[in-house]
């Protein structure tokens, strides 16, 4: 769940950042990628801290 919640704020906080920053429709596709993606790990990696410690 954590995952999917990081995949979407990242795509959606990419999309904003290119937007500010004057890019156009194809620098917020990529932007948007990339955060999902580093958004996707960090939640993955919460994921696991979080399994860790409470079993």
């Amino acid at each position: 769940m954590i995952v999917i919640a990081g995949a979407i704020l990242g795509a959606i906080l990419g999309a904003m950042t290119a937007k500010k920053r004057k890019g156009n429709r194809a620098d917020m596709w990529q932007y948007g990628t990339v955060y999902a993606i580093a958004f996707s790990l960090a939640g993955l990696i919460l994921t696991i801290i979080i399994e860790k410690i409470i079993t």
